[in-house]
């Protein structure tokens, strides 16, 4: 069965033309699956995708079917090596995190692919904490918020103390990226911006594993760490292919700001949860900022990104579901919003925001009332004002001693002009734009190995802004 024939990916893959060098890329997310080929400007060539239906784990939880993922990624790769008029050069990989492959001694997928939305058993949990210095400690010195299986090193403990017989036959535990990796190279590596993202593995005042990773043995199942952008040389029929380790999508994503701006800035992430990233805030997460549900990334240069989270994009979804079916709109009807200073003057800017903010916790505007205001528009901004409290109060758990002069903004609030202006008016002292890259999580991994297969400069235009004055 071919599961990408629909999508034409054979002719698709014919009709590219492109003298230059080509990179391939699979960016693997939670939805979809997709592949890509860029040129060397970095334009996309050809884009392809997939979404593979989830199965249920041996539980009966739902997870990514691994083995269809297997199978989709094989059959791309044997479509590339029958057309060798596509000259490929590289292939690197993106995918989500916490997220580990378990394979055997030959290769074999010995687990499912367990979802981190799994919930956690509380007692091997508390015993876990109770062990390794409790979780103020642990998390500060791991930089891992207490997030069960999130933290996906807690996924090997697990199968440890609850599936020995399934842990025992688990040669390499690798993650999402580096499993994809693998199944070109035949060659199983751990890579920093995996093992570093609030895994519960990295003890980021030492500079490498947390003790307890061998104390518990699970060492042995961690494949080798592989040296910052290391890539391999594949013969595939006389063609040589350099074939990259892999990146977490997170720290992917964030790297052709890294690759254009020198300068300190923040860049805020916008899908479902907001994420407030600072790759020049360097100091250890304090107390207050775990409590208040930052974390660590890992840039791909082994460096750790401040970053603290907000659930805003989750709460817009379900108020603006609210509003239409209150004032009888469609749910898209937001879009047609345009911001009204007149109307930021007459909403309510009293309330005091909630005392515990977290990333987990909505804003103030679920327990307003509706009746108060008289139009969709009037609610909407109400909505945003009391979002962009929480997202400003986010963003400053972040900001450092260091003059940061300049915010970006990508994804879905990019392009939502009340979120960006009134998040430009809650920072008056610092340019904020809303930016616009072309598959950043895709794009930055063919960036991370630039010098491997591209021979020509890093292009500046990767990254379109948008600039919003405060009118405050």
């Amino acid at each position: 069965m071919h599961l990408y024939t629909a999508n034409g990916f054979k002719e698709m893959l014919q009709s590219v033309k492109e003298e230059g060098g080509i990179i391939a890329v699979f960016d693997i997310g939670k939805t979809n699956k997709k592949f890509f080929l860029f040129n060397q400007q970095y334009q996309i060539l050809l884009e392809t995708n997939i979404q593979i239906a989830e199965i249920s784990d041996e539980d009966g939880f739902p997870c990514d079917n691994i083995k269809q993922l297997t199978d989709w990624v094989k059959e791309i790769v044997a479509e590339i090596k029958d057309c060798p008029s596509v000259q490929i050069k590289a292939i690197n990989f993106s995918a989500y995190g916490a997220s580990f492959v378990n394979i055997g001694q030959n290769g074999e997928l010995v687990t499912p692919l367990y979802n981190y939305l799994k919930p956690y058993p509380p007692e091997l949990l508390k015993s876990f904490y109770d062990c390794y210095g409790g979780e103020k400690t642990f998390s500060l010195i791991t930089a891992s918020p207490v997030l069960g299986n999130l933290n996906s090193g807690l996924l090997l403990y697990y199968l440890q103390h609850r599936k020995q017989p399934l842990f025992d036959r688990v040669k390499y535990s690798v993650h999402l990226p580096q499993y994809i990796s693998y199944l070109l190279s035949g060659k199983a590596i751990s890579e920093i911006t995996s093992i570093g993202c609030h895994t519960g593995l990295w003890d980021f005042t030492k500079g490498t594993y947390h003790d307890w990773v061998f104390a518990e043995d699970i060492i042995e199942k961690l494949a080798p760490l592989a040296p910052t952008g290391q890539v391999l040389e594949m013969d595939w029929d006389g063609r040589k292919i350099k074939i990259a380790q892999g990146l977490h999508d997170s720290s992917s994503a964030l790297i052709p700001y890294l690759k254009t701006f020198s300068m300190p800035f923040i860049l805020i992430s916008t899908g479902t949860w907001c994420i407030s990233m600072n790759p020049f805030n360097t100091p250890p997460l304090t107390e207050e900022e775990l409590a208040q549900d930052c974390l660590c990334y890992m840039s791909f240069d082994g460096k750790p990104v401040k970053a603290s989270r907000l659930f805003a994009g989750n709460e817009h979804e379900q108020q603006v579901k609210r509003l239409g079916d209150y004032f009888h709109k469609d749910d898209n009807y937001y879009t047609e919003v345009v911001f009204e200073a007149d109307l930021i003057n007459r909403i309510d800017k009293t309330q005091e925001i909630a005392t515990v903010i977290t990333g987990k916790y909505p804003s103030v505007f679920a327990d307003r009332e509706l009746n108060q205001f008289t139009s969709y528009e009037e609610a909407y901004h109400q909505l945003l004002f009391d979002i962009i409290q929480q997202q400003k109060r986010s963003v400053s758990l972040v900001l450092s001693d260091q003059k940061t002069d300049r915010i970006f903004v990508d994804g879905g609030f990019a392009h939502n002009h009340v979120y960006m202006q009134l998040l430009a008016n809650a920072f008056p002292e610092i340019n904020v734009f809303a930016a616009t890259v072309s598959q950043a999580s895709a794009m930055g991994a063919a960036l991370s190995i630039h010098p491997y297969w591209n021979e020509l400069p890093i292009p500046g235009n990767l990254i379109s802004l948008e600039f919003y004055q405060s009118n405050s």
